[in-house]
């Protein structure tokens, strides 16, 4: 996010707070929204979904990032993330993050009223563990 870097990271903010808009958290009562920056300029949109069946639910983050992925997108710029308390990713979105993201991906938290920080994904899940771990395929 070099060029218009400020205006980028507004308008991902604002398409996430959208999102949030339109999050089903019946249960934890705890809307997220999320908008996704892929390297090829196109953005994806994703709220949680929850479930009675606590482990059935979704984050915002995997959302938005699964609609990419589905449309063909393999390589990520940023995402930001609007809850009303400025959470993080939990460990699962930092993870599913990091099997496309590079460290440098940013992470753009913020609230309803504005509040914002950046983090990289390298900072949030340091030592990540992705398919350069793995084995070679015989």
């Amino acid at each position: 996010m070099t060029e218009g870097s400020s205006r980028k990271k507004e308008d991902l903010i604002a398409l996430a707070l959208e999102a949030r808009k339109k999050a089903y958290a019946s249960y934890s009562h705890f809307p997220v929204g999320a908008a996704l920056l892929t390297e090829s300029g196109q953005v994806y949109t994703g709220c949680n979904v929850e479930n009675a069946s606590y482990g059935l639910s979704i984050c915002a983050e995997r959302v938005a990032l699964f609609k990419a992925v589905a449309a063909g997108e393999r390589r990520f710029k940023a995402i930001a993330v609007v809850t009303e308390t400025m959470a993080t990713p939990c460990g699962s979105c930092r993870q599913v993050l990091a099997e496309f993201g590079e460290d440098e991906l940013q992470v753009i938290v913020a609230d309803p009223e504005g509040q914002v920080k950046i983090y990289t994904l390298g900072e949030l899940l340091p030592a990540s563990f992705t398919s350069k771990h793995l084995p070679p395929l015989r």
